[in-house]
């Protein structure tokens, strides 16, 4: 059901792909305010994905992931009803809240599914962009040839009301909760920021990437930035924790996943024109737009047979060595394209194998991130790496744009890419998979027994660690006064900070574990149903090993009345 409203948010993002260059007729306005219908919503989804988060992991996963379709299915019936320029912005504005909605799936299940369900869960998860944006390119394509394009938005929304009733019914609310309140300074000074820097990105072709105007917007998104960054590390509960993303595991795999955004868009951007191009041209493939869609489509279809074969490879060898092979097919996929664009089916090849070496490189980043971050931060630390993602496809939208532009012949008044611009497009995805490769071997080493801790499916049915399988963390049992073993009891890891780091459940012999994130001093703090509170100050090196640590509950004293 997660996968499936990724999905849903995959198809509102590809909606209008199809009908891209005939908006300016379609909403009666100019080229250059029709890229606004497009820009809008990328600009809400960057915005909307690390504050959603981080709402999800306050205030519930489930709540917000409602909350982000639902803003989402509005925008949807408001794009429907219109064919006017601002309103048609405003409704695909608030589509883009839809992107929460990735971080958010991605921390409920592992908040409640068990261990061995994870690692696909999270695969099937994280390709779901990819997965909907195959499937949603023909199937779009149809209804804009054959309908009125407006169908397109009321679909939209019908798989949105469809994907929260589905939720509503199948999908339970985490209790798991990180402290402390939301920061609203974080969170304008973060919007701001973006605004700024992703805004002359899409639109610098425009303006002109010299122009005053796209400097100044870089200029100022710099100090934005760096003002709101000394900001969050003054604040006891930031929106982004940016001492646990400065962590190697952390920033080499929200680095790397740039990297694999950039890849990613350049084969939905160049390969479709190259499909749909008249054989006149010499190296068109005079595709339909259905024709070219359905070719396309097996570039998702393939990243989602991926999630299988994803877990077991990274049960054996670790979410590391699945990304760097995942980047290493990629490479071998925009290789071959470079020879292979003469004939419809070799386009096919291409997608299939971009499709599994994307599939395999999304699927490692959601569980790099997991395995190095705290229960209570995962939303807003997938919600950043979801916006990393983001950044790498819009760098690749306005570098592949301007290479395209640059390159093209005009014929007749109209701007043709050339077969140069085509191969020059992926060359530049060759250079991105090879700096993503190159950051993926910064990241350090898991083993494959090292895996995050995991919750079931509500916070009194907590998933136990088996204690041999954490590598460094505190273990021991939970007693009472006269040394019985307590079952059940809630055992919480706080950091220096006084936040919370993680959370179990004793077992039935009052054993438990719990992982650090980083070396440092902590408090185990334990409770239980008719005993007293108790809380124990430790200090762990932060190396592979499990420090043994008793937790001994005292007597609940009794009220006298």
């Amino acid at each position: 059901m997660l996968a499936f409203a990724g999905i849903v948010v995959a198809v509102m993002q590809t909606l209008l792909v199809p009908v891209i260059k005939d908006l300016p007729q379609l909403l009666a306005t100019s080229p250059s305010n029709a890229t606004w219908v497009l820009t809008s919503t990328l600009l809400s989804g960057a915005v909307a994905t690390p504050i959603m988060g981080r709402l999800g992991d306050l205030y519930g996963k489930r709540r917000m992931l409602i909350t982000s379709l639902a803003v989402m299915v509005a925008g949807a019936l408001v794009s429907a009803v219109t064919s006017a320029l601002l309103p048609m912005i405003v409704g695909r504005t608030l589509q883009g809240f839809a992107m929460g909605a990735i971080p958010l799936g991605i921390g409920l299940m592992r908040d409640m599914l068990p261990r061995e369900r994870l690692g696909s869960a999270m695969a099937m998860m994280s390709s779901s962009i990819g997965v909907g944006g195959g499937l949603a390119l023909p199937a779009a394509a149809l209804v804009a040839q054959h309908t009125n394009w407006h169908a397109l938005f009321y679909g939209a929304a019908g798989l949105g009301a469809l994907a929260i009733a589905l939720t509503l019914l199948v999908v339970p609310e985490s209790r798991v909760r990180a402290e402390g309140s939301f920061d609203l300074p974080g969170a304008l000074g973060l919007s701001a920021g973006l605004v700024l820097f992703l805004l002359p990105i899409t639109k610098g072709s425009d303006w002109g990437w010299t122009s005053g105007t796209t400097l100044g917007m870089f200029a100022a998104a710099a100090v934005a930035l760096v003002l709101w960054g000394v900001l969050e590390l003054r604040v006891q509960a930031p929106l982004v924790d940016l001492r646990t993303t400065a962590r190697p595991a952390v920033l080499f795999t929200n680095l790397a996943s740039i990297m694999v955004g950039v890849s990613f868009y350049v084969v939905s951007l160049v390969l479709p024109q190259l499909l749909q191009l008249p054989k006149s041209t010499g190296y068109g493939l005079g595709q339909s737009m259905v024709v070219a869609g359905l070719l396309v489509a097996p570039l998702g279809l393939t990243m989602m047979f991926t999630a299988p074969v994803y877990a077991r490879l990274s049960a054996n060898y670790g979410p590391k060595v699945t990304l760097i092979l995942g980047l290493l097919i990629i490479a071998i996929g925009y290789g071959a394209g470079l020879g292979l664009m003469s004939a419809p089916w070799q386009g096919l090849v291409i997608c299939v194998l971009l499709g599994a070496g994307i599939g395999l490189a999304y699927s490692s980043l959601p569980a790099l991130i997991v395995g190095a971050v705290p229960a209570s931060e995962t939303g807003a630390a997938n919600g950043l790496n979801t916006l990393m993602r983001s950044i790498g496809t819009s760098v690749s939208s306005a570098v592949i744009g301007m290479v395209l532009a640059a390159t093209a012949n005009t014929v007749g008044g109209v701007e043709i890419p050339t077969m140069h611009g085509f191969r020059v497009s992926f060359v530049i995805a060759t250079a991105a998979v090879a700096v993503g490769l190159l950051l993926a071997l910064f990241l350090p080493n898991q083993r494959p027994a090292a895996r995050p801790q995991l919750r079931a499916s509500s916070e009194e049915d907590v998933s136990l660690e088996c204690a041999e399988e954490v590598l460094r963390g505190f273990r021991g049992r939970v007693l009472d006064a006269g040394g019985t073993p307590v079952a059940r009891a809630k055992v919480t890891l706080i950091d220096r900070r006084g936040r919370q780091a993680g959370a179990t459940l004793s077992a039935e012999d009052g054993s438990y574990t719990l992982a650090v994130p980083a070396q440092g001093a902590y408090v185990l703090a334990a409770r239980a149903t008719g005993h007293g509170p108790h809380a124990s100050s430790a200090t762990h090196a932060g190396d592979d090993r499990a420090v043994d640590l008793d937790l001994a509950l005292p007597v609940e004293a009794v009220s006298a009345h």
